[in-house]
């Protein structure tokens, strides 16, 4: 029996389970504390934002990932 978690709204999907939110909040919860330790280090914001954009990237896709294989 597969559950669906996952809905596509245009070119994302949206959450439709508490499994999706869930997964959405532990996504934020990890790039807000990536984010919060690369600015400890930052010098510039355009420093904190070139280091940042690597995790936010495969954090969406991970999740972009998970939410395509287990939608309707």
């Amino acid at each position: 029996m597969s559950m669906t978690w996952f809905k596509p709204w245009g070119w994302i999907y949206r959450p439709v389970s508490w499994q999706g939110i869930v997964l959405i909040l532990l996504t934020a919860v990890f790039c807000a504390q990536i984010f919060v330790a690369l600015n400890r280090n930052a010098h510039s914001v355009s420093d904190l934002f070139y280091n940042f954009f690597p995790y936010l990237i495969c954090s969406l896709g991970v999740l972009n990932w998970i939410a395509s294989k287990s939608s309707r």
